[in-house]
């Protein structure tokens, strides 16, 4: 499955290395509302061409998910970035150990291939996802993974644009799924070819994604540690105002007494909100957890299937 936009220079190549890596696999090629005729190459390179007119790559992800039905998904971007000669080991390792995905660990051939910003940007924000959710991914922005037919079809797709790297990774790490990563080369781009990405505004989109999930998938860590802020700002402006009534009897700097006590009681009703949403979160979780379980790994009205290139005889079954 291969999201693009504005891919004509490198669309036929990525097709064309795709088949020839995995030739038994359907190649679908969706357009996100291009102006340079990629869809029109990636037909005339044999690909299935569908189309999403809704900007971003979480909106193609959500309609890639929901039409196309396999038991096992390769997703690569289409900027010809990715080696193909990987994808047979990730599906390998998949089928073998029975995972529900494997991302592609991005391992640069060139300086150029993955500059330094970006580099930086993405360490940042998989150590971020590691800390909040623990281990698993360390390339968290990889756009290369292979999928479990359960994975793809109980996955929520709520993202719009590059983020939805993100909620993917989040969503196998909270419902605890057996994930892998494995080393790929990562090429520069061709001449030709021009990035979609803007640093900036992606990673302010990322870190929001990120601000989200902690506020909803962490709610007593997001809601306490604020509950706290605030219970040791109101001790602060308080602790003078007691002093001087306990010496006087009288309250001198009544706005600052009634800030404090404002303060406490946000920090009280953060806190029962962060209590109540962890009840919820944890009903959520169970529901996708029992959503998750309730999709066969692959599809069981095809024992017959042809394995994947370099998977074992004893592959997992339906």
């Amino acid at each position: 499955m291969v999201p693009c936009l504005n891919e004509a220079a490198t669309i036929a190549a990525v097709v064309d290395a795709f088949r020839a890596s995995l030739p038994g696999a359907a190649i679908h090629v969706y357009d996100n509302a291009s102006t340079d005729g990629t869809a029109d190459t990636a037909r005339a390179a044999g690909a299935e061409v569908r189309s999403e007119p809704r900007r971003g790559k979480g909106n193609v992800i959500r309609r890639m998910f929901a039409d196309v039905d396999a038991d096992i998904y390769v997703l690569v971007d289409g900027d010809a970035t990715y080696s193909a000669d990987a994808a047979p080991a990730m599906i390998a390792r998949l089928w073998s150990e029975g995972l529900d995905m494997v991302v592609g660990r991005r391992v640069a051939t060139s300086d150029v291939a993955y500059r330094t910003g970006h580099r930086f940007g993405n360490r940042a924000i998989s150590g971020t996802i590691r800390y909040i959710f623990g281990d698993g991914v360390t390339d968290v922005l990889s756009g290369y993974r292979v999928f479990s037919r359960r994975f793809v079809k109980s996955f929520p797709a709520m993202s719009k644009g590059f983020d939805v790297e993100t909620e993917m990774t989040v969503h196998a790490l909270e419902l605890r799924l057996a994930i892998a990563e494995m080393d790929t080369d990562y090429r520069a781009r061709p001449t030709d070819s021009s990035s979609k990405l803007h640093t900036v505004r992606d990673g302010l989109r990322i870190a929001w994604t990120i601000f989200t999930l902690l506020r909803d998938g962490r709610p007593i860590p997001f809601f306490f540690v604020s509950a706290a802020v605030l219970a040791a700002t109101a001790i602060i402006l308080a602790v003078p105002i007691v002093a001087t009534f306990m010496e006087t009897g009288l309250v001198p700097r009544f706005p600052t007494a009634i800030l404090a006590t404002g303060m406490v009681l946000v920090s009280v009703v953060s806190m029962a909100c962060g209590l109540i949403l962890d009840s919820i979160n944890r009903g959520r979780m169970e529901m996708k957890r029992l959503h998750f379980l309730a999709v066969a790994w692959r599809e069981r009205a095809s024992p017959a299937a042809p394995r994947p290139p370099g998977a074992p005889s004893d592959g997992p079954a339906a």
